[in-house]
Parts: structure tokens; sequence; C-alpha cells
């Protein structure tokens, strides 16, 4: 019998590296699925949380923020594009544009989840490939309600979740539980409260941990 787990998937949709991770975790979960039972729960954690309403050029962002060169820049773009590819993740091939303030997709993302983790996930999906599949920019409501439409969830409810300031202070509070546990990097996966992987891991690495999870829980 499957043993039963919880995965938090601790990630922000500005983040390619989120986007491999979930996309490995995703094969990691099919394969293993004779061993484990999973629900999986996204949560908020943003990389820019000052990002202004405007957002900011990447190659600029990325010199601003990690001192990187717009050649050391290209060849880490070309690496996620080829893991990304590897498990089944098409990332644009002109990049992101623009890195955005990703709020108002957590508070969606949080609403999707109270409506049910299926719901939740294909938000997160929507949205990843909307920001890094095709370069959209997932602060604009337009793209942000394509999103909604796209995963099967009440456009018109995401509509006035925007107007206001609805899960605000839910996510604000959530983001603030995960940095107080020590989370300052995504992605994140932890498992069962207990076991942390981080880092867009290959699906081998993740279903590799979670068998021997499911093992010992079985035990």
């Amino acid at each position: 019998m499957p043993t039963p787990i919880r995965i938090d998937f601790v990630s922000d949709v500005a983040c390619p590296w989120c986007a491999v991770g979930l996309a490995a975790l995703q094969q990691a979960l099919a394969h293993s699925g004779d061993a484990l039972q999973a629900t999986l729960h996204f949560q908020p954690f943003e990389l820019n949380p000052d990002m202004p309403p405007e957002g900011e050029d990447l190659s600029g962002h990325l010199t601003r923020k990690y001192g990187s060169t717009p050649a050391q820049q290209a060849q880490i773009q070309t690496a996620i594009r080829e893991r990304g590819a590897a498990v089944g993740f098409a990332f644009c091939p002109t990049g992101r544009g623009r890195i955005v303030n990703t709020f108002n997709a957590h508070r969606l993302l949080h609403w999707a989840g109270l409506e049910s983790a299926e719901r939740q996930f294909a938000l997160k999906r929507a949205l990843l490939e909307a920001y890094h599949g095709r370069g959209e920019r997932v602060d604009h409501e337009d793209v942000l309600l394509a999103a909604v439409r796209q995963a099967g969830l009440d456009e018109a409810r995401a509509r006035q979740i925007l107007a206001g300031d609805d899960y605000a202070a839910e996510v604000r509070e959530a983001e603030r539980r995960w940095l107080d546990a020590g989370i300052h990097s995504v992605p994140t996966v932890v498992i069962d409260e207990r076991h942390l992987i981080s880092g867009g891991q290959p699906p081998e690495v993740f279903e590799r941990a979670l068998r021997q999870i499911a093992a010992q829980g079985a035990g």
C-alpha cells in the first residue's frame, strides 16, 4: 500500500529553477507512485519582494543582485534551458525579458490551494509556463486571469481578489514562516515537515529521496 506523504514546494513564480525542479519532481512522483501517495502544496517565497510595479530589466537585475556579467548570464540561461528540456519544460528562447513582482500571483495560488490541491497545481504550472515558457508578465492582470482560466478556476472570483487585498496577510504570514524555518533559497522541497531537499534536482534525486522516506514511513 503506498505511503501517504505531504510535500511542501516552497518557490517563486519568478524562479526558473523552480520550473525545472517542479517538472523533475513531477517525473519522480510519476515513477514512485507504487511506493507513495503524495499531496503537493505550493508555498510562497518572493525572491524580490521589493520589486517595483514597473519591474526591472533581467540582465541589469542579475548584474545588480549577483554581480554576473552578460556572458555568465548567457551560460547560466543555456544550462537552465537544457535542464528544462531534459524534464519536459520548454523555456522561452528569448528569456523572461523582465523581473516582475509576483505577490499577486502568490495571492492567487493561496486561493487556488483553498479550492483544491489539483487546482493549485494547475495554476502553478500555468503561471510558470506563462512567465518562463512564453515570456509573459505575470504581474499583469490579463496574464494572471488567463492562467486562472487555464487552471479551471473562477475568473470572476480571481478578479475580485486582484482588485482587493484578499489573502495578502496569509501570504505574508506564510512567507515569514518559511523564512523563520531557515529557507532562504528556492526551490526547496519539504517532505512531511521533516525532510528538506534544496534546488532544482534531477528526477532521480527526488525519486531516491521520496522512496527512502516512504520506506521509513511504511516501517
